[in-house]
């Protein structure tokens, strides 16, 4: 085969662009310390690395969405754990006054002040914000949930927050439930909630039904039964507030007798709110649990990028250094082949 000098430039040109466009892409790596710089580097990496990238931005978001759902029960534990004082601080003083030792009608009243103040502050528990947003009004989060004669004038709603790609967690407990006993059973269990709606269209469904049916009750059986359940085992909660303005009452009007009844409703009344607070403290171990997991996958996440995409620096100077020797290799045996001419012969 005949070979034209030509050819033999051809080849020297070529092998020296192999060679200096290997020398470029080594030195990349090593400026960058990445394999991959851009998808077709390595195509099947490159799309798993982006499946991970975005696995870690879904993470993230979960993340800050329960750190804030974490933060909102630890507040409502907070305030449950105040409204527990306050009932056994009513359970201390309606025992005191009891009886007729130590005790007669201007103590009774007396302590009847103090009462009042105390179902004050269990109104003003009950109104407790964290940011913007009211922490036992269900989904009315914008309005005062109570008024000062303790009526509630919010709902049942439970706000359910992501956890994860298939599972919502409740990050509130409706006042009704906390102070006026609705949705706890006979036995003091808490009523297992309704699904919730997870979109804004089910959520305004839910509205309209919920508005038809208190319709239809006021129609069937009358307002006062408006908000009765129709069936009789979930009638097991108190009202916290009837409690404390009985027991208020009854100390008023120097009622031993009254007095002596109320202290089963005040050990109903901390019942309940014990069952709600644990109901929180569950809620916020399955928070833990979730966030600790978000923190295992972050990392796993992030190992399994580094392995796809980093560069392994010592085998990256390696290659260099062969790289380098190679092309200084190309360039003195090119110089030979290229340098004899028509003219060098003619000399």
């Amino acid at each position: 085969m005949r070979i034209a000098d030509k050819m033999q430039s051809e080849q020297v040109k070529t092998n020296l662009q192999k060679n200096r466009s290997q020398m470029n892409e080594l030195q990349n790596q090593a400026a960058t310390q990445k394999r991959i710089n851009k998808p077709s580097d390595d195509p099947l990496s490159s799309a798993r690395v982006l499946g991970n990238r975005t696995e870690l931005s879904g993470n993230k978001q979960f993340t800050k969405s329960l750190t804030y759902a974490k933060s909102f029960l630890e507040f409502t534990d907070q305030s449950l754990g105040e409204l527990n004082e306050i009932l056994v601080r009513a359970k201390e003083l309606a025992l005191s006054q009891s009886t007729d030792g130590g005790s007669n009608e201007q103590t009774r009243r007396a302590v009847a002040t103090e009462l009042e103040e105390l179902t004050n502050q269990m109104a003003s528990i009950g109104n407790r914000k964290l940011g913007d947003r009211y922490v036992f009004g269900g989904y009315h989060t914008q309005n005062a949930p109570f008024d000062v004669e303790g009526n509630y004038g919010g709902d049942s709603g439970e706000m359910m927050i992501h956890v994860d790609k298939e599972n919502f967690v409740p990050m509130n407990v409706p006042g009704g439930r906390v102070f006026l006993g609705d949705g706890i059973s006979a036995n003091g269990m808490i009523k297992s909630a309704a699904p919730q709606p997870q979109t804004i269209e089910q959520f305004e469904e839910d509205k309209v039904k919920e508005a038809e049916k208190q319709i239809s009750d006021v129609i069937i059986r009358g307002p006062a039964n408006a908000h009765v359940e129709d069936n009789p085992e979930v009638q097991g909660g108190v009202n916290l507030f009837h409690i404390m303005k009985a027991l208020t009452i009854a100390l008023k009007t120097d009622d031993k007798v009254g007095v002596q009844d109320c202290l089963e409703s005040v050990d109903d009344a901390f019942q309940q709110v014990i069952s709600t607070r644990a109901q929180v403290g569950s809620r916020a171990s399955v928070i833990d649990s979730f966030l600790q997991t978000n923190e295992k996958q972050k990392v796993d996440n992030k190992g399994m990028i580094s392995s796809l995409e980093d560069a392994d620096i010592y085998a990256t100077v390696s290659d260099i250094n062969k790289t380098q020797s190679t092309l200084q290799a190309t360039l003195e045996t090119s110089g030979k082949l290229i340098t004899p001419s028509l003219m060098s012969f003619l000399r």
